[in-house]
């Protein structure tokens, strides 16, 4: 009898514990049982704080300094052009629009994951579509028809951009019209996000297939690691086999499920902060102005004075040439993401 009350007076004081603990923002960690019982989660979960901390073990916890307050997306689209700049197929060897349906399920599957984990952050996507058809555009409105956030489609008006576009590039060569096109829709995202955006915003091109996880991922890590540098950042999505090319000296970071490495050179896939776009406005609108070479080469400047960080393993497929050194990302299972995305 004596035993079974000192089990329950046990019992009793530890959950009071536990309560005291919670309330004072501490984390007990149960090692035996694999537990957190201030959570109520087992120790292989998340348990992050969206906003409050970052919890990675064992290195224990690090305080949310920046906390993310909103997200917009902006979705550059255009079905009826396959490569930019290539006459190569694409791994699956699809038309366009099949790679623009499933990116845009991807990213409407990873929003509608990090919506539920993330109630307090304001979500929203924008399409920015270029000359695509009206069954293609009607398919993209239907998609997102079942998110769970503001979205819109917007119809990019070439000549409103085409006047401040040089005509002979970076190589004295002539721009393409299909450049013109790439051109000015980045510049019409540019501004939207500039006038509309109120926190962070991921620019992404409508040939990426992201893991359910992306946006969760990429909002942690980017919390957890502007808290630790204490600046802005820059995040890719894509962890690109160009990478593995040349041996560069780098700098590791810890987001949640993932390891973010700084790089120098990104494509115009990235997520970054109002606060970046302003800062370095010139330099991102220098790049709808003039065909650079390489084109992003305006990006790559900014990342010598900014942190830009991709994934290990990648968050996202770029869905290219098999040979393309800027496609498919290694140690990721393709033909999965790719299957996974096909009842849009």
């Amino acid at each position: 009898m004596k035993e079974i009350n000192s089990i329950v007076k046990t019992s009793f004081f530890k959950k009071i514990f536990i309560k005291i603990c919670r309330i004072l923002g501490y984390e007990i960690i149960d090692q035996s049982s694999f537990y957190v019982p201030t959570q109520k989660k087992s120790l292989n979960e998340n348990l992050n704080i969206q906003g409050k901390k970052s919890i990675t073990l064992p290195l224990g916890e690090t305080k949310v300094s920046r906390k993310v307050k909103a997200l917009t997306i902006i979705y550059r689209s255009c079905t009826n052009i396959n490569m930019l700049t290539q006459n190569k197929k694409r791994l699956f060897d699809k038309e366009k629009s099949e790679y623009t349906f499933r990116s845009l399920n991807s990213i409407i599957v990873s929003l509608n994951q990090a919506k539920k984990s993330f109630p307090q952050i304001e979500f929203d996507v924008v399409i920015v579509d270029y000359n695509s058809k009206k069954s293609d555009l009607d398919q993209m409105q239907k998609q997102l028809n079942k998110s769970y956030f503001k979205n819109s489609i917007i119809s990019l008006n070439l000549n409103e951009f085409k006047d401040k576009i040089k005509k002979v590039n970076a190589e004295n060569k002539d721009v393409t019209e299909n450049q013109m096109s790439n051109m000015s829709n980045i510049h019409k995202s540019l501004l939207i996000a500039k006038n509309q955006c109120k926190d962070l915003v991921y620019f992404v091109e409508d040939d990426y297939l992201h893991q359910q996880e992306a946006i969760r991922e990429m909002i942690f890590a980017y919390e957890r690691i502007a808290s630790q540098t204490n600046r802005e950042l820059i995040l890719c999505s894509t962890d690109y086999p160009y990478l593995y090319t040349k041996i560069d000296p780098t700098n590791i970071f810890l987001g949640s499920t993932k390891h973010w490495r700084v790089v120098g050179e990104t494509l115009c896939t990235f997520l970054t902060s109002l606060n970046i776009l302003q800062k370095h406005w010139d330099k991102f609108i220098s790049m709808c102005q003039f065909e650079h070479y390489p084109f992003e080469q305006p990006l790559h400047d900014i990342y010598k004075s900014e942190y830009c960080l991709s994934p290990i393993p990648s968050l996202a497929l770029h869905c290219t040439n098999v040979n393309s050194i800027y496609g498919l990302s290694p140690t990721m299972n393709w033909k999965k993401i790719w299957d996974e995305n096909e009842n849009y």
